[in-house]
């Protein structure tokens, strides 16, 4: 019987492709449930025991033993399985709670009833085996190509053959959602087909393999497929954006001097290019050059559009292109489409206008700037234009504005700057000493001198601080009721709903 396990675990572990250790686990699971069923049916417990099988990997022999999980009270319905943990250490003073206290019993043959038992357990570990072999397999392959032969289209999901058998001679399969397809693209049953592997996730049916064909990163990894210098490093694809089918733009990188990236990609006759558009189902793209200047980056992404002027907005990370009248459509693109593309590639916020529509707004802009300046730093008209006229948008800019910047304004002299310089500091100082008097804790009603040094002493210093506070929170500070503390903090977030 010994000889016909280890031959078992011998001829199952070579057939399923699968570890001896998998097998032995099986067939010791097995044994240990008939050692369960058997006390179950003679009756000698009230309910069912634990027990453990452990057969010796050199002999086939084995060992039974009954377990009883050490515990501080017994729950009913558990005292078959469950021991006390002062009855525990009279039998091994090295036991603790949650041990486990085991006593060797009979073993029970391996007979046909174990067998079928064991062979049940040994197809779902095998499952299991194959499940993780193929998720171990695929797992590090994510974010990379994947070739294969349309399998079958059921209700517009794709299913690929990738052609690599296993033991029983069946093949791997991945799959293409039907959302995850170029829109309109016909696929046959035979067709080969590529994909850029999206996930991998170990299911009851199965390993999934889940497959795209409409993400950008697609489109870069069959540019590196086709072109040997992006793999080599001397070229850099820094991004990509697509409407699957139609159109894309991808930006691209020189890490040689010498080496045209645009011109590389594109191939001889076009013919690099031309393949992957042929593989997306003739998706036009535009090969952008990256630059780390944003503003000539985006003036290379609205191409083939030619910008005449561009207004940067950083702090809204936004720009304003200017393009001519002829050209507007076109910068605009179908339904937005050049546009919208170029802001993905370059991930700014991009507002195209005609010249004259972005001289108009220009003016707009500058008259409300100049009628702004006039008031606050109490300028003429003349000079407040100017200002507007060289970028200036705020008190504030014209506050910290470099004396190098400033005196680069033929319009100006010294004294004129230095004047300017002044006011527009003394408007932020002014505007920061009311923003910190509004902000102050002595603005919170019931806050006398004494809580507001204690609350200083835990870093809050102001009503922002106070706002961000817990009821909880401020009474381990401050002795107070719950309505006090419930009223101050409401208090202090007044200015949150004033500015909604």
């Amino acid at each position: 019987m010994n000889k016909e396990i280890l031959l078992v675990i011998e001829t199952v572990s070579n057939e399923k492709n699968i570890s001896k250790e998998v097998i032995i686990d099986a067939i010791e699971a097995a044994l240990a449930s008939a050692v369960v069923k058997k006390y179950r049916l003679d009756k000698k417990c009230l309910n069912d025991i634990k027990a453990r099988v452990s057969i010796n990997r050199e002999t086939g022999e084995y060992t039974t033993f009954r377990k009883w999980e050490v515990v501080e009270e017994i729950i009913e319905d558990l005292e078959d399985q469950q021991i006390l943990l002062e009855e525990a250490i009279k039998k091994n003073d090295e036991l603790t709670i949650g041990d486990f206290y085991e006593e060797e019993v009979d073993s029970i043959e391996f007979g046909r009833i174990v067998a079928q038992t064991a062979k049940n357990v040994i197809v779902q570990k095998v499952r299991e085996a194959e499940r993780s072999r193929i998720v171990d397999l695929y797992l590090p392959k994510i974010g990379q190509l994947i070739f294969g032969i349309v399998k079958r289209v059921e209700k517009g999901n794709v299913f690929i053959d990738l052609g690599i058998p296993d033991k029983e001679n069946s093949v791997e399969e991945a799959m293409i959602m039907k959302d995850a397809l170029i829109p309109r693209e016909a696929i046959r049953p035979g067709d080969r087909i590529r994909g850029y592997l999206r996930d991998v996730q170990s299911e009851l049916r199965g390993p999934q393999l889940y497959i795209t064909r409409k993400v950008p990163e697609f489109l870069i990894e069959l540019f590196k497929l086709e072109v040997p210098e992006v793999g080599q490093g001397l070229i850099e694809i820094l991004g990509a954006a697509r409407d699957p089918g139609l159109r894309a733009k991808i930006s691209v990188k020189s890490n040689d001097p010498k080496l045209d990236a645009i011109g590389a990609c594109v191939g001889m006759r076009g013919s690099r290019v031309q393949s992957v558009s042929n593989e997306l189902g003739g998706e036009r793209i535009d090969i952008i050059m990256w630059d780390e200047d944003p503003a000539k980056f985006v003036i290379n992404a609205m191409s083939p559009a030619e910008v005449v002027s561009i207004i940067v907005d950083e702090e809204k990370k936004s720009m304003d292109i200017a393009v001519s009248e002829e050209q507007l459509s076109q910068a605009i693109g179908r339904g937005g489409q050049n546009v919208r593309l170029a802001s993905e590639l370059t991930g700014w916020d991009l507002n195209v206008m005609s010249k004259d529509d972005a001289d108009n707004k220009t003016m707009e802009e500058n008259q409300t700037l100049s009628a702004l300046f006039m008031k606050e730093l109490n300028v003429d008209q003349d000079v407040a234009d100017v200002l507007a006229k060289e970028g200036f948008s705020s008190i504030d800019e014209i506050a910290f504005c470099s004396m190098e910047e400033f005196n680069s304004i033929e319009d100006f002299d010294i004294n004129l700057i230095n004047e300017l310089r002044k006011r527009a500091l003394e408007i932020v100082e002014t505007k920061k000493t009311k923003i910190e008097e509004e902000n102050s804790l002595s603005n919170i009603s019931g806050l006398n001198d004494e809580k507001i040094e204690i609350l200083k002493n835990n870093e809050i210093s102001d009503r922002e601080g106070l706002a961000d506070l817990s009821v909880d929170e401020l009474l381990e500070m401050v002795e107070l009721s719950e309505e006090e503390a419930g009223k101050m903090i409401m208090e202090a977030r007044e200015p949150w709903f004033n500015q909604e």
